[in-house]
């Protein structure tokens, strides 16, 4: 498990912490609060429809239309998370990725309109990234309001491969892959170096065994782990009655897998 780097925390007075869900909220509400642990940003805002009273006050609740699908979740980003961002730069986050340690946040961090964790997966170049632990600013969030910008699903696939070139000619700047991995660890890169991370096969690492089982158990919309549901298998059945916890996620998944069949 990380151990929390002492303080103080850095202050970004640039950036505002943001995160919208319609499911998995109090998950949302703990990676915001983690995340506070770790950095003193201009604002914090939780964009849900879900009547939620955080108990941070740091964080602020923008009530929005329910977000019923990873497309509008993506629609909402691309079109409207602008309009409450005061600050030049926004740092995205999901309940599954959050910051780790403030003290690897880098000012030059702020030098670039886009960072997400590389993808590996990519070598011509539009490799930077991951959307769902990221930090934009808010003249690219603009531009991919403009009618020119081909808005499309994943935000984060529209972000930096399918736009990637138009956005530069247009002056936006994205990070360098090597620099995107100090940022945030992915598929890629060194998490005990990383400023934050994404995926929930990380959390066992980041938070320990039995803090993740209990979060597992309280997310009301489990599917997002099925495409790592092997990686984190094996991770909860390690040690001590693990094999009852890999035993219940295994009913978990073989019932959200017939639910979306039924669908």
């Amino acid at each position: 498990m990380l151990v929390s780097p002492p303080s103080p925390r850095p202050a970004l007075p640039q950036v505002t912490l943001c995160a919208a869900s319609s499911v998995n909220v109090m998950a949302t509400i703990r990676a915001l609060e983690a995340s506070l642990s770790h950095i003193d940003v201009a604002a914090c805002k939780l964009f849900t429809d879900t009547p939620v009273k955080p108990d941070h006050p740091a964080i602020s609740v923008v009530p929005i239309a329910r977000i019923t699908s990873s497309r509008a979740y993506s629609n909402f980003l691309l079109s409207q998370m602008a309009d409450y961002v005061d600050t030049s730069h926004c740092l995205v986050v999901q309940w599954d990725g959050h910051v780790i340690d403030g003290a690897h946040w880098r000012a030059d961090f702020l030098d670039y309109d886009y960072i997400g964790a590389s993808w590996p997966q990519f070598d011509d170049g539009f490799n930077v990234g991951n959307g769902g632990f990221s930090l934009r600013s808010r003249r690219l969030m603009e531009a991919c309001r403009d009618p020119a910008f081909h808005t499309l699903h994943p935000e984060d696939v529209a972000i930096g491969r399918i736009n990637r070139g138009w956005l530069e000619s247009r002056g936006m700047r994205f990070a360098p892959s090597a620099l995107a991995d100090l940022f945030s660890t992915e598929r890629a890169g060194d998490i005990s170096a990383s400023f934050g991370y994404h995926g929930a096969w990380h959390m066992l690492h980041v938070m320990g065994r039995d803090a993740f089982w209990a979060l597992y158990r309280d997310l009301d919309d489990r599917s997002t782990i099925r495409h790592d549901f092997g990686t984190i298998l094996y991770q909860i059945g390690r040690g001590r009655g693990g094999w009852r916890r890999a035993l219940r996620m295994i009913l978990d998944h073989n019932f959200v897998r017939v639910r979306s069949d039924a669908a």
